[in-house]
């Protein structure tokens, strides 16, 4: 069996979600509409779009308490790196026991993204074949050619689900029209969202060098990619897609203005409302992070701090347990444990 073979066998339940989604949204609508209308199966598309984006909200939840527990232990890998900075394998050491003692987990921030891009795949694939008429996706859509030919033969404002801005089989007219207009949307909703990530939600650190200088060319990059290759997508596909941006830009709004990443100017809003009613924004902070952890911090026995007769601090380590580790002649590595016994006083050894 081949990669691409493994690739269909795990697509194939998905598609079977979402194609089951998709016919009963259309049958819903159909209810109280025209079944074969363009009005009936937009709405369909709009209703999969925010049925399948809810599902995947305590991804995005998850996703967001993940990059807070990794924002809460930054100082700390920063004074590691600056430590161990000329000893890379003594730096990685350090670093996982950090993550391990802090009960985060790098990973736990990209996961989310990984499970969201078959998912997004699967809508594209599914809605495309369908559009298209051809090699339908999903078992619900695939068993009813009836409804195929519905979807792919629909018309909204005398546009055609089906149909695409190229090529022009019959010249220009109202497909490409409406084709047109949902390409622009969709590029303007793009450049408008990571415009916004920017300014918004990105510390000022990160404006000036080469990684700027990355992220403004993407700020052009990706919409341009959406202008280019939206040309030759159906556009019952195009509706998913815009559907799928308002969404989108909805959702970073309220991200930026409610979980700001810290040192960014919707952040220091943020703590400046947070301030007005009466909460302390650190405190919020450090709950949220808490929420990604494996296992919650508890604060250690609190160690009395001893002072001599003219106030100073006295350093005390009689008592502890110190663990170190040291390399042997033949370079293994070796936990060297040393307890340090406490000491009686002059006047209690006299006693004895």
């Amino acid at each position: 069996m081949g990669l691409g073979d493994i690739g269909s066998a795990i697509m194939q339940p998905l598609y079977w979600a979402v194609s089951g989604i998709i016919v009963a949204a259309h049958w819903l609508f159909a209810q109280f509409m025209d079944p074969d209308s363009g009005a009936t199966w937009l709405l369909a598309i709009v209703l999969l779009t925010c049925f399948v984006r809810l599902l995947m909200m305590p991804l995005y939840a998850k996703q967001l308490n993940s990059s807070r527990a990794m924002q809460s232990v930054q100082p700390k890998l920063e004074a590691l790196q600056k430590k161990y900075g000329a000893d890379r394998e003594r730096l990685g050491q350090e670093t996982m026991k950090l993550y391990q003692e802090e009960g985060v987990n790098p990973a736990s921030s990209c996961l989310p993204l990984l499970i969201q891009l078959p998912i997004f795949w699967a809508l594209f694939r599914v809605l495309n074949s369908a559009s298209r008429g051809t090699n339908v996706k999903g078992y619900w859509l695939s068993r009813d050619p009836d409804l195929v030919h519905s979807l792919s033969s629909a018309h909204i404002l005398g546009a055609k689900l089906s149909g695409t801005f190229w090529p022009m089989t019959n010249g220009f007219g109202p497909t490409q029209l409406f084709a047109m207009v949902l390409v622009i949307a969709m590029t303007a909703l793009m450049f408008f969202q990571q415009l916004h990530m920017l300014r918004r939600n990105m510390p000022p650190s990160s404006q000036t060098g080469p990684m700027a200088q990355q992220q403004k060319m993407m700020l052009y990059l990706f919409p341009l990619m959406y202008l280019f290759s939206g040309v030759a997508i159906p556009i019952g596909v195009l509706l998913y897609w815009l559907t799928t941006n308002i969404w989108t830009m909805v959702q970073q709004y309220v991200i930026i203005r409610n979980y700001p990443t810290p040192g960014t100017p919707a952040y220091v809003e943020w703590e400046e409302r947070m301030r007005a009613k009466g909460r302390d924004p650190k405190k919020i902070e450090r709950t949220r992070a808490d929420r990604a952890r494996k296992k919650p911090r508890t604060a250690g026995p609190t160690e009395t701090v001893k002072t001599d007769e003219s106030g100073r601090a006295v350093v005390n380590r009689q008592g502890t347990t110190r663990q170190t580790a040291r390399r042997t002649t033949s370079g293994a590595q070796r936990q060297v444990v040393r307890h340090q016994p406490v000491r009686q006083t002059k006047s209690q050894r006299k006693k004895r």
